[in-house]
């Protein structure tokens, strides 16, 4: 078995232990190129796991927290200070002809962990992208 076959094992197994644990709290869906989709509430999320040097698999958290929000300046404003509170994950504020979309995206290597582990750090995530969500709108209104 070559270190290539090695790493590409270690990746499966990775999105298999966040897929056990995610499917703890949520329906998971296994998109064709190995992604896992969910929804957290009213939030989308997908987890894809990658190599990004030998010996480091990350898992990558993708939540898309809100979407054509007016794109006003006090509402920016509100999700940059959220972004600077949060722990976990990296708020993304786009500006589209259609408004304001905002993601929270969180990396970090997940070799190792045991799947009540990685569920809670996912989960972790997932509420605080849920919690935004809700806080966002509330400006928004």
């Amino acid at each position: 078995m070559t270190e290539q076959d090695v790493e590409a094992r270690i990746t499966a197994q990775i999105l298999t232990n966040a897929r056990e644990a995610l499917e703890t709290f949520h329906d998971v869906r296994v998109d064709d190129d190995g992604a896992l989709t969910f929804r957290h509430g009213e939030v989308p999320c997908a987890v894809q796991a990658m190599q990004l040097s030998e010996g480091l698999v990350v898992l990558s958290l993708t939540c898309v927290v809100a979407w054509d929000l007016p794109d006003e300046p006090a509402l920016a404003i509100s999700a940059a200070e959220r972004a600077g509170e949060g722990l976990f994950g990296t708020l993304g504020v786009v500006h589209t002809a259609r408004g304001m979309d905002v993601t929270l995206r969180y990396a970090f290597p997940a070799h190792g962990l045991e799947v009540s582990a990685l569920g809670t750090l996912l989960m972790l995530v997932v509420s605080t992208a849920s919690q935004l969500r809700a806080d966002l709108l509330g400006s928004a209104s």
